[in-house]
Parts: structure tokens; C-alpha cells; sequence
């Protein structure tokens, strides 16, 4: 795989009105409108159309992790601070985001409810701090469970603690506790839409990412090979790996409900020269234009923000001039943007296959 030394990360901007960033879920979640790029195509359709565009055997590949509530309020001294846990190293030490953090200093002590405590061990270049929590982390999540919010995108600009967030930033296929972020192409599946695709022949195949907060974070490189990835913990079962072989043995297509899948599909397939096997561990696979995918022949995924990480991957899957004309056509459409927004299929560039 050869890339060139420089990419300008101008050429992954692009300007949005603010009033096409959604602010909450389509309701009912599968009414929220899908744009289908496969192949040559734009076509305006509703996402609980999506069955239309599958064939029988076709592999939908959905991340099942759960959404942890990990921002809270506390208080330094008479100060009231914001925190949001984003990665555990061990039991009670996270590195967190703090509103306001410039202030706060190594050994203070944050105070929440219920006697829970934290200490400030380390601040960070990047910007966030190392917490050590008084509480090992199996009461801490259940703390979290009670006078926790979940950190919502900082683009969503409305009161969290009178809304439905705990249900609406969750997916219906979420099961194993663990990411501070949502795997927000899954969120416009119903259970309706899901029984319809399985009568259907459609097979699903879960696997786990906990999508990090870094997944937020903006590249603040101009050349967006000097931008390092942050770290995602993920698995792929033996029997999603079955699947997912049997799949490709049989010709099916492979396809990805979001970037989480993606990213640990390929990231999987690149341990293994190719190849689908159980696995466990971090990956910060990077994927930028001239990637070589392996595993995915169609993309299920939201509207991207401008200069980010997820903008790139899914210029480097679809074709960067194409993803250009998808992102015109679906402002010029009004489509809503970003993780409470719509979706969009992409097909993989340069992959044949029957559609």
C-alpha cells in the first residue's frame, strides 16, 4: 500500500448550515431517510426501505456495544466541574475531559454525589487528565448508571438532563457495556425493520468496538498523515467470524453498519493478511484515501463531520469526488447531518460485484 507524503486536510472540509445538524433522533428511528450511493446511483429513499437494496445471504455486520452514561457533575472547592469519562487504563483510573479543566491541577480532588471522589494524577498535552476514582470500577459504573449523562457529541446544543438520551443514543443491538460514544449508524434499526430483513434471508453478524471519544476529536494537522488515531478496544467472535467467511465463500456481500464495523473488520483482516479469525485487543487502524479494504463491500454510515477521520475513511471507501457529490446532493436535499442525523450506502470503490 503506497501513499503519497502529503494530503491537505482543506480537501476534507466543506461548509454546513447549522440548522442541518440534527438535534435528535428521527422518530420513528427507521423513517429517517437513507441515501443510496451504491454504484452510479443517488437515490432519495426512507431508511426502512434498506431491505429493497439487500439481497438474501447479504452479511449486515453490526457493533453491539453499549453506551456508558460517563459524564457527570462534581465540584473542586465551590467550583462546579463537568467530566467525561472517555478510556479506562485500570479498575478506577480514566482519562477524562474536564469543563473547565485549565484550572483544575494535579492532587485536587473532585467531589460527586453518593461520597464518590476523584484525584487528578495527570494532565495531558492532548488536553484531557488522568482521574483516579475512590471506588473500584464496578461500583463507579453503577454511580454512573445513576448520576450519569451520556456524552453527547459537543454539536448538540440542547439541556441533556431532561431528555430521552439514556434510550435515544443507544442502539437496539447494544448488549456489551463499554463505549462513551454510540455506533450511530445503528441507530436507525427497529425491531420492525430488523424482522423484515431477516424474513428476507439478511444475516447479521455482531461485533464489538467501544467507539472513544476521540472519535469527536478534530484533526489539527494540516497534513492528515501526521494525525495519530486514538486507540478502540474490540472483538469479533468465533461465530461472527463464520459467518462473515461463509459470506465471502458464497459470494455475499459483506456489509458494514457503520465506520466502528469497518474499522475493525479491516483492522482484523490486516493481522491476518486477509482473513476473518476471532480476535480481541486495541486497534487505531487510520484509514485514509489509497487504503487497500479487504473484508467490506458496502458502507452503511451518517453524515460525517467536516475535516475529520470519519470523513476520510469514507472518502477512501466510496472515492473522494464521489463522496463530494453524496455530501452536495444531500445538503441540497436537506438531509440531516451527523449522529442523531441520516445515513447514507455507500458502495466500495473499484469493487464489482452484483447489485
Amino acid at each position: 500500500m503506497t501513499y503519497c507524503n502529503f494530503m491537505d486536510i482543506s480537501s476534507f472540509d466543506y461548509d454546513l448550515n447549522s440548522d442541518l445538524i440534527a438535534q435528535k433522533p428521527c422518530d420513528p428511528r427507521d423513517n429517517s431517510r437513507l441515501l443510496n450511493c451504491i454504484g452510479n446511483n443517488i437515490q432519495d429513499l426512507r431508511f426502512k426501505n434498506l431491505d429493497t437494496l439487500l439481497n438474501p445471504g447479504d452479511v449486515l455486520v453490526i457493533n453491539n456495544t453499549k453506551v456508558i452514561p460517563t459524564r457527570m457533575f462534581g465540584k473542586r472547592d465551590e467550583v462546579k466541574i463537568e467530566v467525561t469519562l472517555h478510556l479506562n487504563l485500570k479498575n478506577n483510573l480514566w482519562r477524562t475531559f474536564l469543563k473547565p479543566g485549565r484550572k483544575c491541577k494535579t492532587n485536587d480532588i473532585i467531589i460527586f454525589k453518593n461520597n464518590l471522589k476523584a484525584k487528578v494524577i495527570k494532565k495531558y498535552i492532548e488536553g484531557d487528565v488522568l482521574l483516579e476514582f475512590n471506588k473500584d470500577n464496578e461500583i463507579l459504573l453503577k454511580e454512573l448508571n445513576d448520576q450519569g449523562n451520556m456524552p453527547l457529541p459537543p454539536y448538540i446544543k440542547r439541556d441533556i438532563s431532561s431528555n430521552n438520551d439514556k434510550h435515544d443514543y443507544q442502539t437496539i443491538f447494544a448488549s456489551n457495556k463499554g463505549a462513551v460514544a454510540a455506533p450511530t449508524a445503528g441507530l436507525h434499526f427497529t425491531s420492525e425493520l430488523v424482522s423484515k430483513l431477516n424474513q428476507k434471508g439478511i444475516l447479521f453478524a455482531p461485533v464489538t468496538l467501544h467507539v472513544g471519544a476521540g472519535t469527536f476529536l478534530p484533526v489539527k494537522v494540516n497534513n492528515i498523515y501526521e494525525h495519530k488515531m486514538h486507540e478502540e478496544w474490540g472483538e469479533v467472535s468465533t461465530e461472527t467470524s463464520l459467518i462473515i467467511n461463509n459470506g465471502i465463500k458464497n459470494k455475499k456481500r459483506i456489509i458494514s453498519v457503520g465506520t466502528t464495523s469497518l474499522r475493525i473488520l479491516e483492522t482484523v483482516s490486516k493481522i491476518h493478511e486477509g482473513r476473518i479469525l476471532p480476535w480481541s485487543g486495541y486497534t487505531d487502524l487510520y484509514i485514509t484515501p489509497g487504503f487497500n479494504f479487504k473484508i467490506v463491500d458496502l458502507l452503511i454510515t451518517n453524515f460525517h463531520l467536516p475535516k475529520s477521520t470519519l470523513l476520510m475513511l469514507v472518502s477512501a471507501f466510496h472515492g473522494q469526488e464521489e463522496i463530494i457529490k453524496s455530501y452536495q446532493h444531500a445538503i441540497k436535499k436537506k438531509y440531516r447531518f451527523f449522529s442523531y442525523g441520516d445515513s447514507c450506502i455507500l458502495s466500495r470503490k473499484g469493487k464489482k460485484f452484483i447489485e
